[in-house]
């Protein structure tokens, strides 16, 4: 039964904390069976919560979790693909706004979404790389393998290749990762090009790659190492292209895709894989729904090309995901000193959100009045459920032991000023 499945999935992630498990696996179940709290103090309040509430933050600054055991964990739990389907993986960065914390280390400058245009689109704090599987249909019920920080010192290319490099060997199937263009870059290409997982990655329309080079032509001087180039904004460089299709999107409007193949970049010429067009006529032409796509696809079998655009639009599923966790799992809430710290609040909500999944199938999803009952369960109408759910399943965590009061501070105690740190600012890569 998938309560069996629940069970052993509760017991492995509570030996994968180290330090402080008890509350740490406290705070998680109060998040999972706690709709109603709207901050993180008031985590402190729910049932699941037998220990007093200034051990929710001491949960955060003392636990320690075992991150590679925590990654296996969740990777054997995931949800099987259908029959011969890939297992899709969406992976994107996300910002953690804290522009008033001058006491948080490693805060770097952030673009900012959605401003006013009379706004600068900037922000400062920190930036998390989120790896999930993308649910199908499209909808917010995302599976968290990895979420990590992207510390000042690196990137989101080389963050993201780094989870790729731990987590795709852990899955139980074939894998196909789905990214933003932020990730079709020569650096994320190249950190990946060992990993055993096929990738459909967009790229703006300002980038050039080159054919094979041509033979050597027996003259004088070293031979040439590309071929002629293939710049995706000059049509007169494509060339004839290797395949194409012709279709219609689920409006009915026209969809053309081609694709030319085989390609590279200079930086990386032994990784070789296809540039793909997708021209759709009924897009509206602006800057987030243009009317012309581009993506290169890496594998050694080509993607049919009717699956382009298909494939490639349940990465929105992962936004959906997203903004679950921060509207309704507080992800966003603890003002937490340290990164570390955040790090393992950021874990926690990825392990509510696979609790949420797997329970999915068991339970009866909770509807309000207003709620559509013809559409399927959402994360938070199952969220609704789990306190139920969670008092049938247990807890490993031991009944907390009272430890008297605390005898306070000593008399004399002198307090430091909290360090101030700058806002790191990073240069162009």
């Amino acid at each position: 039964m998938q309560f069996n499945t629940l069970i052993n999935f509760r017991q492995q992630v509570y030996e994968s904390f180290r330090r402080a498990p008890d509350a740490l696996f406290e705070v998680a179940d109060a998040l999972l069976t706690d709709p109603a709290a709207r901050t993180f103090a008031e985590l402190s309040l729910s049932p699941r919560f037998t220990r007093r509430w200034p051990s929710l933050y001491a949960a955060l600054k003392d636990g320690q979790i075992e991150r590679p055991d925590l990654r296996r964990t969740l990777a054997q739990f995931v949800p099987a693909p259908s029959a011969g389907q890939w297992l899709l993986l969406g992976l994107d960065g996300t910002a953690v706004a804290r522009p008033e914390s001058p006491t948080a280390a490693d805060r770097t400058y952030l673009y900012a979404h959605n401003l006013p245009h009379s706004t600068k689109p900037v922000t400062v704090g920190w930036q998390f790389s989120s790896l999930v599987v993308l649910p199908e249909p499209t909808s917010s019920w995302t599976y968290v393998l990895d979420t990590e920080r992207i510390a000042s010192t690196t990137n989101a290319a080389l963050v993201g290749a780094t989870q790729l490099q731990a987590v795709v060997p852990l899955l139980p199937a074939p894998a196909c990762l789905v990214a933003d263009r932020h990730y079709g870059s020569a650096t994320f290409i190249k950190h990946t090009a060992e990993i055993a997982c096929a990738k459909l990655l967009r790229i703006p329309r300002n980038r050039v790659f080159y054919r094979p080079a041509p033979a050597h032509s027996g003259k004088r001087g070293a031979p040439k190492k590309d071929g002629t180039p293939f710049r995706c904004r000059d049509a007169r460089s494509h060339g004839k292209p290797t395949c194409t299709w012709e279709g219609a999107d689920e409006q009915g409007h026209k969809i053309e895709v081609a694709a030319w193949t085989p390609l590279h970049v200079k930086s990386c010429r032994a990784v070789t894989f296809t540039v793909i067009r997708v021209t759709r006529h009924g897009a509206t032409g602006k800057k987030r729904d243009p009317r012309v796509s581009w993506f290169i696809w890496i594998s050694a079998a080509l993607l049919p090309l009717a699956q382009v655009w298909p494939t490639y639009r349940r990465r929105y599923g992962h936004e959906h995901g997203l903004r679950f966790d921060k509207q309704d799992l507080l992800w966003m809430e603890p003002r937490v000193r340290t990164p570390e710290q955040f790090q393992r609040w950021t874990d926690l909500v990825g392990i509510v959100r696979d609790e949420l999944v797997l329970a999915r199938p068991e339970v009866e999803a909770l509807r309000q009045p207003w709620d559509s009952r013809t559409r399927a369960a959402t994360p938070r109408q199952v969220r609704r459920t789990m306190s139920r759910i969670v008092g049938r399943l247990g807890t490993p965590v031991p009944p907390p032991r009272p430890r008297g009061k605390s005898p306070g501070r000593a008399r004399g105690t002198k307090f430091r000023r909290a360090p101030h740190y700058p806002v790191v600012y990073k240069g162009a890569p």
